[in-house]
């Protein structure tokens, strides 16, 4: 009979008290939460509830299985299996504290400064991502190598491993190069402020926001919500745009090809008109101007400027339909057109109503000179 409850107390035991210290735990996690409202880290600590669970019961039953007196025959792959679930559950637990912590600290300084200075939250939001992947890696790395080393096979081959380190790296080193190179890109990106999670580039001829940051690749979302991957050692290899680098205020250009009697002057005033009731101009600047000419038409140029990359879009979309809508509404005449009329010809000098030539060919004929003359 006491072959039998023993298993069943420790076994048992260990579940219950488990389960009573976690609900402990998150109970006293919730209530800090609920009074704190000013720091997310108490409700953040609480997405950690599964691996501390996990961690205690695992410690729970390694240190008492010796007591249960369980299987003696398994007794060793159950100890090791335990082990093995107490240091990967230890490292789950690690990283989720170490977001917690991380995004809470974030959070605070994005909540202060958000407002004077968005392109610096952008560059610490970028580091702190990165930051973020470097300690899960390592953790990762680090609960890895102690399980293999719970393996007497592994601890046996521990020196010749390390013996063999210097040409394993070598190895490994020139087999990865061009991993490595992201890896190294990513760090400069991160900490070399080039560009941020949130940023407007243009890559390739694709305008887009950097989404997602990592030590191999960089995401960029385009307007049409497509997704393009890249290696992070294009942006430290190879120019690109970028629009939110500085201050995010940009001015754009909005250009039309108009008639050689469009109104200038009327122009000029309409585009104040119309950005004064635009609300993605900030006001800062406006301008219009004839900036070429052709033989057909020419080209006025209008300078708007806006807060940031989305909105000198929309103003310079609106200013481009508003302005050819009242064009064609007010001055028709002013849009491009083809002329088919013939030449208005100066008045003529003898009294047969043409203008004399050098050799005596009136010009009416002279107009058909090199092409088949009309028949009357």
């Amino acid at each position: 009979m006491e072959n039998l409850l023993r298993p069943l107390i420790v076994v048992g035991g260990s579940v219950v008290l488990t389960l009573v210290i976690g609900w402990a735990t998150d109970f006293l996690l919730r209530k800090a939460d609920e009074r704190h409202h000013d720091t997310p880290l108490w409700g953040l600590l609480r997405r950690g509830r599964i691996p501390y669970q996990l961690v205690l019961l695992a410690a729970l039953l390694r240190g008492s299985y010796d007591e249960a007196q369980l299987l003696e025959s398994r007794r060793e792959g159950i100890g090791q299996t335990l082990t093995l679930v107490l240091i990967g559950s230890t490292a789950w637990l690690v990283i989720r504290i170490a977001a917690a912590i991380v995004e809470t600290s974030y959070s605070r300084y994005a909540n202060a400064r958000a407002h004077r200075d968005p392109a610096r939250v952008r560059r610490v939001r970028t580091q702190v991502t990165l930051i973020m992947r470097v300690v899960s890696a390592i953790v990762g790395v680090v609960a890895a190598a102690s399980m293999l080393l719970t393996f007497p096979a592994f601890r046996a081959a521990g020196a010749s491993l390390l013996a063999s380190a210097g040409i394993l790296g070598i190895v490994a080193g020139v087999a990865a190069q061009s991993t490595l190179s992201n890896m190294f890109a990513g760090f400069q990106i991160a900490f070399g402020d080039m560009v941020r999670i949130g940023d407007t580039v243009v890559v390739d001829g694709e305008w887009g926001t950097v989404e997602e940051i990592t030590l191999t690749f960089l995401t960029v979302r385009t307007w049409d919500e497509r997704r393009i991957t890249m290696p992070v050692s294009y942006f430290t290899s190879k120019p690109f745009e970028n629009w939110s680098r500085g201050t995010p205020q940009m001015t754009g250009t909005v250009f039309w090809h108009v008639d050689h009697t469009a109104p200038v002057e009327a122009m000029r005033e309409k585009l104040r008109d119309i950005l004064r009731e635009c609300p993605a101009w900030d006001g800062r600047a406006y301008d219009l101007s004839v900036t070429d000419t052709t033989p057909n038409t020419m080209q006025v140029r209008a300078l708007v400027t806006a807060k940031d990359a989305d909105d000198i879009w929309t103003a310079r979309v609106t200013v481009r339909e508003r302005m050819l809508r009242w064009l064609s509404e007010e001055h028709p005449y002013a849009l491009p057109r083809v002329n088919t009329a013939d030449a208005i010809l100066p008045p003529s000098r003898n009294g047969n109503g043409h203008r004399p030539s050098p050799d005596g060919v009136p010009n009416q004929q002279r107009r058909f000179h090199g092409s088949a003359r009309p028949e009357r």
